[in-house]
């Protein structure tokens, strides 16, 4: 048995897995970002005990801890930076491991989801595969020859920081033209909130959020591009753009055999893929030759859990 804790900026979620990847038993908390890290770090303490409580267990049946954290983490099992929680150079495995006496692997949350859908999800059976979490910003996971990639300093597969274009914005990372300032669920609601600026005409955008910008999100805008709407095609033609210069940089330098597309915004499902797809194979520098696969990622919210119980396969 495994645990897996998904570690986030509101909630902290955790599971039993077993060894085939199923979910035996969950627990959350609140995270309560405000606090000292070394509260929420004893709280995730407390998540484990409760969870191995829960099922009925002894300790000593759980082979490893993992978790996933909304930044990144070196080798040694400190947390160098999390934005969200405030949170530099934090001993995560130190201290969880000297209070539970289990081994303590840690990642950031994206790479924690690709590896849960290597293991049993979309991208299953792959030798090298990309995941991409498009939600309010936008995480990599990267998968060669069948394990997970973080890079030699364990900061690596940060694609949504790669710089692809001059933007009207900055990204909270301090510079202009990072991926997920044009393709991320904030990308897409910025540019919106811009157009309607713009344009005092009546559209559906207008009608789902009654005049009130501050109900403004990624799933109005995709439905409203679905109705017909103006503002909402031309956002969503905006953002498919630049999600297709983002995985055309991707093939150029792994040339995986799949991409598989997760996070909030993947909800928009088989319509947002489509588009995705046509726009590569319209702007494809090889026609003639094979390309990595997209497709929508599979497990949805458990991929967190599921991808960090499996971080100890993954590690080493």
């Amino acid at each position: 048995m495994y645990i897996g804790i998904d570690l986030g900026g509101t909630n902290i979620a955790g599971g039993l897995v077993d060894e085939n990847g199923r979910i035996k038993y969950e627990g959350s908390c609140q995270t309560k970002s405000h606090r000292p890290p070394k509260e929420i770090i004893l709280n995730i303490k407390d998540l484990v005990l409760e969870i191995i409580e829960g099922y009925g267990i002894d300790k000593g049946q759980v082979k490893a801890i993992g978790i996933g954290i909304p930044g990144l983490a070196d080798k040694d099992g400190k947390v160098i930076f999390c934005v969200n929680l405030g949170w530099k150079n934090e001993p995560l495995r130190e201290i969880l491991e000297e209070e539970l006496d289990i081994p303590v692997y840690m990642d950031n949350d994206a790479t924690v989801a690709a590896i849960a859908e290597y293991e049993y999800g979309r991208m299953k059976g792959a030798e090298s595969a990309v995941m991409l979490t498009l939600g309010t910003g936008i995480g990599g996971g990267i998968i060669l020859n069948g394990k997970a990639y973080s890079g030699y300093n364990g900061i690596g597969s940060e694609i949504g920081h790669m710089v692809i274009g001059e933007n009207y914005y900055d990204c909270n990372c301090g510079r202009n033209g990072c991926f997920e300032t044009f393709a991320s669920s904030t990308a897409i609601i910025n540019y919106t909130r811009k157009l309607l600026a713009q344009k005092s005409t009546d559209t559906v955008i207008n009608n789902l959020i009654k005049g009130d910008i501050d109900k403004l999100n990624a799933k109005i805008i995709f439905d409203a591009a679905r109705a017909g709407d103006e503002i909402g095609n031309i956002a969503v033609k905006r953002l498919v753009k630049y999600i297709g210069i983002g995985i055309f940089n991707i093939v150029n330098l792994i040339d995986p055999q799949i991409i598989a597309l997760g996070g909030g915004m993947a909800n928009a499902g088989q319509f947002l893929l489509d588009l995705v797809i046509e726009e590569v194979l319209k702007n494809k520098y090889y026609k003639s030759l094979p390309m990595a696969k997209i497709a929508l990622a599979k497990l949805g919210n458990e991929a967190g859990i599921i991808g960090a119980a499996m971080l100890s396969r993954h590690t080493g």
